[in-house]
């Protein structure tokens, strides 16, 4: 059996459990609350325009793009990106994810700081990603603890990124929330479906987190173990 497939794979249950439970939590979520429609039955578009308008900000696009749940701000070309099913939807789930997405085009506009640290890590960490594990396996398979230590030093830059995510995507709720309160957008009711929704979507990235961590435990356990 392939070395990499052995007892130690105990260590990613906990983190594997705790994924399948948030993407079902926030699939759920969400799907309740976009049955739901706001009383002033704005499109989740228009309030985008609106919220980024607020905040002074004219020179980000909000787009459409396919796929489902695919919404997200792209920091390169400054556009918020709303999918299908959000786009036009005046539901409150919607409205909650694209002032989310707003929450991410004000904090590079005011130059958030863990938000701009993500963004200039990005393309080293995509390299980390790339090259660790099979730097890992190639020391483990010739008996190169330099190339074994290299490649857990490589996943640690995974760990970090998803760290910094952490606060990037807590604030982006937290400023999405406010702003759907202060603008009207949505009413005091309504908010609390706002706010589940991104709760559970936090989720996500609370288990991206954890199963990162462990992966780089399997790996340290693991390379112990070949020693």
């Amino acid at each position: 059996m392939y070395p990499y497939f052995d007892s130690s794979m105990v260590i990613l249950i906990p983190a594997l459990l705790l994924a399948g439970w948030a993407q079902l939590n926030v699939k759920s979520t969400f799907e309740k609350y976009s049955r739901v429609s706001t009383r002033k039955a704005s499109t989740a578009a228009e309030v985008a325009s609106m919220l980024l308008s607020r905040a002074g900000i004219f020179n980000v696009p909000v787009n459409k793009v396919t796929g489902s749940l695919t919404d997200h701000y792209d920091p390169v070309k400054r556009t918020v990106n709303l999918s299908e099913s959000v786009y036009g939807s005046t539901s409150i789930a919607s409205l909650g994810v694209a002032a989310h997405e707003c929450g991410h085009a004000i904090q590079h506009s005011v130059g958030y700081s863990p938000l701009m640290v993500r963004n200039a890590i990005v393309p080293a960490i995509n390299l980390c990603s790339t090259l660790s594990i099979p730097l890992f396996f190639v020391g483990i398979l010739l008996s190169v603890a330099g190339l074994v230590t290299l490649g857990i030093l490589l996943f640690s830059g995974v760990i970090v990124f998803h760290l910094i995510t952490l606060p990037v995507e807590f604030n982006a709720s937290t400023r999405a929330l406010t702003m759907l309160r202060n603008t009207g957008a949505l009413a005091e009711a309504e908010l609390v479906g706002a706010r589940s929704v991104l709760r559970a979507a936090a989720w996500t990235y609370v288990a991206a987190a954890t199963m990162a961590a462990a992966q780089l435990l399997r790996l340290i356990v693991f390379s112990n173990r070949r020693r």
